[in-house]
């Protein structure tokens, strides 16, 4: 008779080890013992063991007194590795290239992770005026055009599960509601294209559109305009040319490992 697989244990260590390093780089800055092992809940004498341990590897660092802790150099060597390992991040380069070229406006592109959309590259606008962003930074996929047009390669189902409810609300714009939701998903799939107006900042109108190198697509692309500069003609510029680059890609996908 064929036995059962164990059932998986983690190793409380690791993930203790893993959960820390999450909190330093989700929020970055300089943290005192005490509040780090309230916010993980770890003992401080066992918590002091591991940011020893870690700080000797250059994956934390310290302050000059040692009493306080951020996110350490090492950590930057991981994140690097993993975009100049990814296919999609190198074949997609040219195309935020020229998307950036074309309207000098800020270019990303984002990766679904669980209910959030995480930075992997982007383009900076040449305006003064501009959209703050940083690679790595995490959004709520709903309050977003990449999360959005990600998000729509699902069944509504498998949104639901997606999600972590109440949606949390970043501007007034936010769509919180769940029917609003999938009826804004439902546009998305009708059209091909996500738009973001003022739902992840306040001022700043947003177009995405996914990249189909996968199905569904993990990746997509986005474009983001301050709303003082946005007229009906660039919308229409900005759409035409996001299914220009990003439409055609399905014969890349060869290109790519899964």
């Amino acid at each position: 008779m064929p036995t059962a697989p164990e059932e998986f244990q983690p190793v409380k260590s690791a993930g203790r080890t893993l959960d820390l390093l999450e909190l330093l780089a989700d929020q970055p800055r300089s943290w005192a013992l005490g509040d780090l092992a309230r916010a993980l809940g770890i003992p401080k004498s066992s918590l002091h063991g591991l940011l020893r341990t870690l700080t000797s590897r250059g994956w934390v660092q310290t302050d000059d007194t040692g009493t306080r802790f951020r996110l350490g150099l090492r950590a930057l060597r991981v994140g690097a590795a993993y975009l100049d390992g990814d296919d999609r991040v190198g074949l997609l380069g040219s195309v935020l290239d020229e998307l950036s070229r074309r309207f000098g406006e800020a270019v990303h592109l984002g990766r679904l992770d669980g209910d959030q959309v995480v930075y992997l590259a982007k383009r900076e606008s040449v305006h003064r005026l501009r959209l703050y962003s940083a690679i790595g930074r995490r959004l709520p996929a709903h309050a977003t055009a990449l999360g959005k047009a990600l998000l729509a390669g699902h069944p509504e189902q498998t949104v639901d599960t997606l999600l972590t409810w109440p949606l949390p609300r970043l501007t007034p714009h936010t769509v919180c509601d769940r029917d609003a939701l999938h009826a804004a998903l439902a546009d998305v799939r009708a059209t091909g294209h996500a738009v973001d107006r003022e739902e992840n900042a306040e001022g700043i109108v947003c177009f995405a559109m996914a990249v189909p190198l996968s199905s569904p697509a993990v990746d997509a692309v986005s474009i983001s305009v301050p709303v003082s500069r946005l007229r009906p003609e660039i919308e229409a510029s900005i759409v035409a040319a996001l299914r220009e680059m990003i439409g055609g890609l399905t014969q890349a996908r060869s290109m790519v490992v899964a």
